[in-house]
């Protein structure tokens, strides 16, 4: 930063001191965070855009289905070209690397993230990745919001609060869904439901709707006026589609894991581009309406039109039979995500949201047109089973039941399905949380011990940073030392009254303590006899430093009833920690989080 703009932002800093409150500017600040969040999402969906109307020209139109196979790899390759030679920097999935950044790196998120996503995420679904925009839109709004913090020199609880109001900028911005995108901030980022966090959340998400509104109008992504009213009949149908959506949840969120592995066994980003692309080519190729995010099919879904919505495929299926769209239309469901989580194992950058949604949206659809074509003489709303297979799917997937019900409410207009959404919503999640633990946001950090919620005494152990709590001077003993040498090198130079003994490989073989040699201490007839591998003892626990996390460690002080326990760090001794010392460390942590 040049001196000139360093000495502004101090007077600027200096006057704030003293003429606006930390409240008033934290208020001010969540604005300008959501009117920025709002701006990013409007650059990534009009240059997603643009890159799909050149697709459009009449030159392309002949050859749509081998291009179909052709652009995708372009897309991945551009991407990996910008990764490797240009920001030569990891860009993971947006919302997962948010929660990393807010569990263990304190709401610190680099610079390069604000561009980062904006340039490849709009390539990859451009070009007909099968991925989203919302996750980049978060990730990018989330790295402003860290930085405007940090420019300002906010706290690390303000840094957080305005990371979680860009979260629910960029989702407001993106469906025009103010509500819920407050809900998504709280319930996905863990944020506290008090006044002091909600004001600036509704300020951020009034901001970034009102960017959107600026910037496109009245337009929206999923555009629907509820026509068909809410029957109580339909509920025993309403719960079958729920049973329905937990299972395709649970698909969905298996098979992102199991592929998301698959690539990992290829350390050569090109050869995962190579495999990735071939495939997410050959599959676009065979079915078209995976291309890009899909706001088509939704919205042709929603409007009824399912000869849309399929589009043009290389088979020559007859469409008027109603049983073949509906094969279609569940083959697109299945094979989303697949497609997604190809286009990410191949390097490419979006997010999981809008491919949830679209899931949804096809086998919502696909399960009224089977209960009104079965035979039985049931009618069902389509359109209101499509927009609750929606719901379905996010609460199932995302484990956000409440942000699911409040969208897909925002997005009708009113909340004349707010029955079944919470039914669904419900049932869904309840199947999914039982088959699968966390979200596919979540599971790695949860994995490592390093995924925040929404509890406070979770929270803060968490974020705890071992290496601060870990002492290091104690005077390492030899199982050979006799007696005298305990006394003269180690008793005598020490103010601790305990002392770790290792061998010549530094590994813990146990400890001494004061009390253990006191009542030898002055018999001068045992110096040269007794040796420190006949006094030691095992310590009451152990901590491992590569694997127990914070939470373990204060177990291990809870169980064993030790005040010191000693560290071992890839096999070697490393040092103790103190339960005093751990505890002062927690409480000024807490404070941290508290105020």
């Amino acid at each position: 930063m040049p001196s000139t703009t360093k000495k502004l932002l101090r007077q600027f800093l200096i006057w704030k001191y003293k003429h606006i409150s930390e409240r008033q500017f934290v208020y001010i600040l969540s604005i300008l965070v959501g009117f920025l969040a709002g701006l990013g999402t409007v650059l990534l969906k009009n240059l997603t855009h643009y890159i799909r109307l050149l697709f459009e020209l009449d030159f392309f139109n002949n050859y749509q289905n081998s291009l179909y196979f052709i652009f995708p790899m372009i897309g991945l390759f551009l991407v990996y070209v910008i990764k490797q030679i240009w920001l030569k920097k990891h860009i993971g999935h947006g919302i997962s690397s948010t929660l990393y950044a807010i569990s263990k790196l304190g709401g610190i998120i680099p610079r390069y993230n604000i561009y980062a996503a904006l340039i490849t995420a709009p390539l990859t679904a451009g070009f007909g990745g099968s991925v989203g925009l919302q996750g980049p839109a978060v990730s990018v709004g989330a790295a402003l919001g860290s930085n405007a913090a940090r420019l300002f020199h906010m706290n690390t609880k303000t840094r957080m609060l305005l990371i979680g109001c860009a979260a629910a900028g960029a989702m407001a911005s993106m469906f025009k869904a103010p509500i819920a995108a407050i809900i998504f901030a709280i319930e996905i980022f863990s944020l506290d439901i008090a006044f002091a966090s909600l004001v600036p959340l509704l300020l951020a998400s009034v901001s970034a709707v009102v960017t959107s509104y600026m910037f496109l109008g009245t337009d929206v992504l999923l555009r629907f006026e509820l026509t068909d009213k809410f029957e109580i009949n339909d509920i025993a149908f309403y719960m079958l589609l729920a049973l329905v959506t937990g299972l395709a949840s649970v698909y969905f969120s298996k098979v992102f894991f199991a592929i998301t592995n698959f690539f990992k066994q290829f350390k050569s980003r090109a050869l995962r581009l190579l495999i990735g692309g071939v495939a997410i080519g050959s599959m676009l190729y065979f079915i078209p309406p995976l291309y890009g995010e899909g706001y088509g099919i939704m919205n042709n879904l929603l409007k009824g039109d399912h000869l849309a919505a399929i589009g043009t495929t290389p088979f020559d299926l007859d469409l008027s039979n109603i049983w073949i769209v509906i094969g279609l239309l569940l083959g697109i469901g299945i094979f989303k995500a697949i497609a997604m989580t190809t286009t990410f194992g191949a390097g490419g950058v979006g997010g999981v949201f809008i491919p949830t949604l679209v899931m949804g949206n096809v086998l919502g659809n696909a399960f009224a047109k089977i209960i009104n074509n079965i035979g039985l003489d049931f009618h069902v709303s389509e359109s209101n089973f499509t927009l609750i297979g929606m719901t379905g799917l996010m609460a199932g997937v995302l484990h956000a039941p409440l942000t699911a019900i409040f969208l897909i409410a925002e997005i009708t207009g009113g909340y004349e399905l707010f029955v079944p959404l919470m039914i669904v919503s419900a049932i869904s999640f309840a199947i999914t949380k039982y088959y699968v633990s966390y979200s596919i946001y979540t599971l790695k950090l949860a994995e490592r011990g390093e995924l925040m919620t929404h509890d406070k005494d979770q929270n803060v152990l968490m974020v705890l940073d071992i290496d601060k709590v870990i002492e290091t001077n104690f005077i390492i003993l030899k199982p050979d030392m006799k007696l005298g040498d305990i006394l003269k090198k180690a008793v005598a130079k020490s103010s601790r009254n305990h002392f770790p003994v290792v061998n010549d490989a530094n590994e813990f073989l146990g400890v001494i303590r004061l009390d253990d040699i006191r009542h030898i201490m002055f018999n001068t007839d045992l110096y040269d006899k007794v040796n420190a591998s006949s006094l030691m003892h095992a310590d009451a626990g152990i901590i491992d430093y590569d694997k127990d996390s914070m939470n373990n460690i204060m177990d291990k002080f809870k169980t064993s009833g030790a005040w010191n326990l000693p560290v071992i760090k890839s096999g070697k001794y490393y040092g103790y920690i103190s339960k005093s010392k751990l505890l002062t460390a927690y409480r000024r942590q807490l404070i941290k989080f508290t105020n």
